[in-house]
């Protein structure tokens, strides 16, 4: 194909976060899950055969890395910014700090919420290969408030990050929250860890008038090679005093029923917490990321009264520009009538009051 070894690698270690992960998880079992059959269970994987697709195959990943059209990133994109979070925040308020990537600090009627908490160097497997972030995380570890309740939304490398997890659990002792599956992936690092996994539409109270419900997404999971589909994935609907926040980390848009039923069933969203980024080449990426237009739809068919973007910026996963989903969101935005208000991203270390 003409590419050298160590390229292949690399675009190996960056498809593996993408698409699944290359180097077999170093204790994963046969199953992660052993319970009941579902709609979306089969015994051992899930599945989602009435509204999402299988994910694509190795041939389809080398394909995409062979076609090489991959805009490359600046090594480095700092930000402006570093946050110093408050201990709590018990007032109605939302404050939400954004990370970086798919990370953020929701505080929330005295509540520390941590979404998806990555400080790791890079979103891989291993600690010398694979993407590497371009700007420091919006909130130095240390500066973290007390944390509480850490969700985490499914198993690839830049949304479950065992390393930072592992630094949380000692000193901040919080409930980790996950759906099914994902428990054995965390135990297999510390059995110890007071970790609860729960299938869609499990609602799970938090304390202080919040609650979180676990909701199907269009997307899949994998840490290695042989353990494709056998943890769950979701996304969160998260009820507080002041609202809820419908936050989605990874999904594909399809035909839009994951966020139209969202809406039926939940009732007003005040936020949609929404990706935007990682999205190119769409014809690998469509069934399992949105693009910033689809996420504008998204927006709309959840009748969400503000949005935030996130999955972008700090990792380069997949083909466009690091600026694009920028553009291309402000484009949708206008083409849809919405202000930069109405649907909004953060840069690392930003924060949003509301």
């Amino acid at each position: 194909m003409g590419f050298s070894r160590r390229k292949l690698f690399t675009g190996l270690g960056a498809l593996g976060v993408a698409g699944g992960a290359f180097a077999a998880h170093r204790s994963a079992p046969f199953r992660y899950y052993d319970g009941p059959t579902s709609d979306h269970f089969d015994g051992t994987r899930f599945l989602d055969a009435q509204h999402g697709t299988p994910p694509k195959g190795f041939a389809d990943m080398l394909r995409w890395y062979a076609e090489r059209g991959r805009v490359p990133w600046p090594s480095r994109n700092d930000t402006p910014y570093s946050d110093k979070p408050p201990q709590r925040v018990d007032s109605a308020a939302w404050r939400i700090s954004y990370i970086g990537h798919a990370s953020l600090l929701l505080q929330a009627s005295g509540l520390n919420i941590l979404i998806d908490p990555v400080w790791s160097e890079r979103a891989s497997p291993v600690s010398f290969a694979g993407p590497k972030r371009v700007n420091d995380p919006g909130i130095a570890f240390d500066a973290l408030p007390p944390i509480d309740v850490v969700l985490i939304s499914h198993n690839h490398y830049d949304h479950l990050d065992a390393t930072t997890l592992m630094a949380l659990a000692t000193p901040h002792r919080p409930r980790f929250i996950a759906p099914l599956g994902n428990d054995t992936i965390l135990r297999a690092y510390d059995d110890r860890l007071a970790v609860e996994a729960h299938d869609w539409s499990t609602r799970v109270e938090l304390g202080r008038g919040v609650a979180v419900t676990l909701a199907p997404t269009r997307h899949w999971s994998a840490r290695g090679l042989l353990d494709r589909n056998k943890a769950l994935w979701c996304g969160f609907v998260i009820e507080t005093p002041a609202g809820r926040i419908f936050h989605v980390a990874d999904s594909g848009y399809g035909d839009g029923y994951y966020f139209r039923s969202a809406r039926e069933r939940f009732g007003p969203i005040r936020l949609a917490i929404l990706p935007v980024g990682a999205y190119e080449p769409r014809w690998f990426m469509r069934d399992q990321h949105m693009n910033p237009e689809e996420a504008v739809q998204a927006y709309r068919d959840l009748g969400a009264a503000r949005a935030l973007g996130h999955h972008y910026g700090t990792f380069q996963l997949t083909d466009e520009a690091i600026d694009a989903p920028v553009i291309a969101l402000d484009a949708a935005r206008k083409a849809a009538g919405l202000s930069a208000e109405q649907f909004r991203l953060l840069r690392p270390g930003e924060v949003w009051e509301l």
